[in-house]
């Protein structure tokens, strides 16, 4: 990846055809080989930036054939997204013809930016931070409002300016260590250590409050996991389906029909689900259906949230007792299937079972079969998962991993000093732990990120950003 080249790519997603395509192409060449494809009443280089211009794509090499209508927007450096010179070509958003336009382009000297790559040309231009360019896809994939704001929260800088400023206290205290032990006529350590040690204390509570929001971050970030369990043959497909709105299981009156566990992503009333289909949990000499036994279990134990499928039209009975003793302490919502037959299930009983499993008692009536508690299933999951919502506007909230890791590694190494200060050890370790701690931080905005942890993370972006 060279930043000397001009690169292009379509900008917009999806290539299934759509009203318009956007081509993006940046680099120091990018007026000059737009200039050569696009034609309208002025060129390209005599645009000044910010403007717009109507014209057509041709093909030079054929005589000015024109390829299509578009719009030419120019936006000339340092105030562009990647902060080089950025031409986008609205084209129309025919995926043939889009291809098409990049070969031209390609023909004139641009090369196709790999996944990511304008955005890092927007890091490596200093417009933006790690965090903030991590920000981007977070926002493109964002699920819902919560995670949606909190994105946004971070693209605008707000870690950017909590991490800064945190460092800041770190490097403060390091300096003046380091001045007292080069000039100790003019800068005395006596008082220091108590001072020293207070402010530690503050920014490892600052980055106590940033890692307390991480369970918070990765619910609305990658979802609500959601395990589906029952006995077999209690209707866990049938409400996957009714969940979902859409047949997407297969659902028989046979007991074992669902072998392995089934995965799939559900909205409800802004909360993400992601929702596990998993196999009837009960004893059974079938290999295969043993294994997808155990991996419900394993689901039970990973889950955030398990939806308890007791069949309405059969009293409880050893296999549903064995099922919720793997509930111990989760958050739970059993769901009385069946409710459309006579109903002969011990409700009393269940919720003892449940209370003595550590598990509050959320029990709803639902039917499958005629499609009944969708809503009131909804409005139990908002009710569990999104009190804090309103929270999320302002609040910094910690989503990604690489973030989390590196607040742990800078609050380790700031206990390193708490524990020097204890011992009274000279002052040169504590030096060492705080610069630890200052380049962890600088981590999460890219400060001290090597080269190939840059590539790798903008490896994962999307094309065209």
């Amino acid at each position: 990846m060279s930043v000397k080249d001009t690169i292009c790519a379509i900008a917009t997603g999806g290539m299934g055809g759509s009203g318009i395509g956007i081509i993006r192409v940046s680099g120091e060449d990018a007026i000059s080989i737009c200039d050569k494809v696009f034609k309208g009443k002025k060129r390209i280089s005599e645009m000044e930036t910010y403007t717009a211009a109507f014209g057509n794509i041709v093909n030079r090499r054929a005589g000015d054939q024109v390829v299509d209508e578009a719009i030419a927007l120019v936006m000339k450096a340092p105030h562009s997204y990647t902060t080089e010179d950025t031409v986008e070509l609205d084209c129309h958003g025919n995926a043939f013809l889009l291809q098409k336009v990049l070969e031209l382009l390609i023909a004139e000297g641009a090369r196709i930016a790999e996944p990511g790559e304008f955005t890092k040309r927007a890091y490596m231009g200093g417009r933006i931070d790690m965090s903030e360019a991590e920000a981007v896809m977070d926002v493109i994939n964002a699920e819902g409002n919560a995670a949606l704001s909190a994105s946004m929260n971070q693209l605008r800088g707000g870690l950017k300016k909590k991490i800064i400023s945190l460092r800041e206290k770190i490097l403060y205290d390091t300096a003046y260590i380091e001045s007292a032990l080069d000039d100790p006529e003019n800068y005395s350590l006596e008082g220091f250590l108590e001072r020293l040690d207070k402010n530690v204390d503050e920014v490892r509570s600052e980055i106590d409050i940033l890692l307390n929001t991480c369970e918070d971050g990765r619910l609305i970030k990658e979802g609500i996991r959601t395990a589906i369990v029952g006995k077999p043959n209690v209707g866990k497909s049938s409400i996957l389906n009714m969940i979902l709105e859409e047949d997407r299981a297969i659902v028989t009156n046979i007991e074992g029909t669902t072998r392995d566990t089934l995965e799939e992503y559900v909205r409800l009333k802004g909360v993400l689900l992601k929702l596990i289909d998993t196999a009837g949990i009960r004893d059974t000499e079938d290999l295969v259906e043993r294994i997808g036994v155990e991996k419900a279990c394993e689901n039970i134990e990973k889950a955030d949230l398990v939806l308890f499928i007791a069949d309405g039209a059969r009293e409880l009975d050893k296999n549903d007792e064995e099922i919720i003793s793997h509930f111990a302490d989760k958050t739970v919502i059993t769901l009385i299937n069946k409710e459309d037959l006579e109903t002969v299930i011990d409700r009393e009983r269940l919720e003892k079972l449940l209370a003595a499993n550590g598990c509050v008692p959320r029990i709803l009536t639902v039917s499958a079969a005629e499609n009944t508690g969708r809503e009131e299933l909804s409005s139990l999951i908002k009710e569990l998962f999104m009190k804090g919502e309103a929270v999320y506007n302002n609040q910094i909230i910690i989503s990604n991993s690489r973030h989390k890791e590196a607040l742990i590694n800078a609050d380790e190494a700031l206990k390193r000093v708490k524990d020097s200060i204890a011992q009274m050890l000279p002052e040169d370790f504590y030096t060492i732990d705080l610069m630890a701690a200052y380049e962890s931080l600088g981590l999460v905005i890219g400060e001290t990120l090597e080269d190939d942890l840059a590539d790798k993370i903008f490896a994962e972006f999307c094309m065209g950003k």
